[in-house]
């Protein structure tokens, strides 16, 4: 499904140039849970907007679903994206102003989804998360754990082929960690592609595999064990 050959992202300013990604490449098929792990500024973010189609390559290759992304536009990078991709962000980046309910809308929306399929659709996915009674709550109303939820909702509401979580326990407590890495493994379970950025060895350990990058390399691959309940 992903495939990159010499992927690299630079970042240039006036005063300097920083060299995010460094000839990385990387396989992943369809289906896979690959958790990714590095310290900070090795580039694990950059390379999820990059995969993620949120940012484009300074060179190399990158194929995604059999289409070579890094020659679209950003016009086609977006349109790919949205019928593709979902994120899940540390800091859950739901809209205040929008309830629940119109949070986890929005792909749909976006998408022309008729009004009446998505009213359905959303009304589903939040029985099938356990928020249907916050449907009408704002998000500053929930708890973390609950705004995780809503953000998964709204990742998966559009059945993407792959799921990219940014940190998605990183602003949670060990309960609502473990609840959200075990949603995101049902999802995997059930055929998405999970690529998840993480600082926990613990929760990386929930991946199928684990890559470990280095100064925008990947320096080290291990293959994990069953994840575990």
């Amino acid at each position: 499904m992903i495939k990159t050959k010499d992927l690299c992202k630079v970042f240039r300013t006036e005063e300097m140039e920083t060299t995010a990604l460094n000839d990385l490449n990387i396989d992943i098929q369809n289906g896979e849970f690959v958790s990714v792990m590095g310290p900070s500024g090795s580039g694990k973010s950059t390379l999820l907007n990059v995969l993620g189609m949120l940012d484009s390559t300074s060179s190399g290759e990158y194929h995604f679903n059999g289409e070579e992304v890094s020659l679209h536009s950003e016009h086609q990078r977006a349109d790919c994206r949205k019928r593709n991709v979902g994120f899940v962000f540390q800091s859950f980046n739901l809209i205040d102003e929008l309830t629940v309910f119109e949070n986890v809308e929005l792909p749909l929306f976006y998408l022309k989804v008729p009004g009446a399929e998505r009213r359905k659709r959303v009304d589903e996915m939040l029985d099938q998360m356990g928020i249907a009674a916050r449907r009408n709550h704002f998000p500053q109303q929930l708890s973390g754990g609950q705004q995780q939820r809503v953000a998964v909702s709204r990742a998966v509401i559009s059945n993407p082929k792959v799921i990219f979580a940014d940190e998605p326990t990183g602003n949670l407590d060990s309960s609502n960690g473990k609840e959200v890495m075990e949603l995101l493994a049902e999802l995997n379970n059930q055929g998405t592609t999970i690529i998840m950025v993480t600082h926990s060895p613990t929760y990386a350990e929930w991946g199928h595999r684990t890559v470990h990058l280095f100064d925008g390399r990947i320096v080290a691959e291990a293959t994990n064990g069953k994840p575990h309940a």
